[in-house]
């Protein structure tokens, strides 16, 4: 016997042993690893289109968001627009209103000073009037000091008065 040739017992019970274990794999393993390799595909092509699936609303929702700051950088430059405007508006009615009291303050004064100016002015005549009279009366009573005098003064402011109604 030769360790290279088997003897043909040996190939006979290897040949039916193979046969054997080839038909019980085929009746009993291989429907069984066929249908974990199947199951095993289809759970990897639903798990492919679930990726696919997600995939596609990421990136809807990532365009949805960019819309969104889009919309959002939109309004917040109107917003920012709306605010400087209504700064502007505030600042140019608080220069209105401080305009016209400054105005209305500046005429106060000026009335103000007007009649103070008015009073000195009355003041000053009141006594340039009583001063006057003070002097006139010493100025008469120096050149009246005699009948005769006294008498032709008299005659000339007569004579003035009545020229002035005439």
């Amino acid at each position: 016997m030769s360790l290279l040739l088997p003897d043909s017992g040996l190939i006979f019970w290897m040949i039916l042993s193979f046969g054997i274990v080839l038909v019980i794999l085929w009746k009993f393993g291989f429907p069984i690893i066929t249908k974990m390799v199947n199951d095993r595909k289809a759970f990897i092509d639903q798990s492919l289109e679930v990726a696919k699936e997600a995939n596609a609303q990421l990136a809807k929702m990532k365009e949805e968001g960019e819309a969104l700051m889009a919309n959002a950088s939109k309004e917040q430059g109107r917003i920012l627009k709306e605010a400087l405007q209504e700064r502007e508006k505030i600042i140019r009615e608080a220069r209105q209103q401080a305009q016209v009291a400054a105005q209305k303050e500046l005429d106060e004064v000026k009335k103000q000073i007007l009649a103070e100016k008015e009073e000195a002015i009355r003041d000053i005549r009141r006594e340039v009037a009583i001063l006057s009279v003070d002097i006139a009366e010493k100025v008469l009573r120096k050149k009246l000091d005699d009948d005769q005098q006294q008498m032709d003064m008299i005659d000339r402011m007569l004579d003035e008065v009545l020229n002035r109604k005439n």
